[in-house]
């Protein structure tokens, strides 16, 4: 089974952004729910957040860009930079 972990950087002030574009990037995820190992932004030392990462389970590393270049974040331009890689799920609580 492949994963892929997808970790992304937000382009600097750019809180109202994704605040903004919040509701459509969570309507984005919701069909993917099954396949999303886990989600969430990183947060600076004052509790915003900076970038996020997604581990979802998809076919291929194709399919994983596209998902990633897919999301309405990435459409908005909330993002400085997308990395997408392979992942192996090893320990897990």
């Amino acid at each position: 089974m492949p994963w892929f972990a997808i970790t992304t950087k937000d382009k600097e002030n750019s809180q109202e952004l994704r605040r903004q574009t919040r509701p459509a990037h969570l309507a984005y995820l919701a069909p993917y729910l099954d396949r999303i190992l886990v989600a969430g932004p990183f947060l600076d030392e004052d509790d915003n957040s900076t970038g996020g990462l997604v581990i979802i389970d998809l076919p291929d590393l194709e399919t994983a860009r596209d998902f990633a270049h897919n999301d309405p974040y990435a459409g908005a331009g909330l993002f400085e930079q997308v990395e997408v890689r392979p992942w192996r799920k090893v320990i897990l609580e």
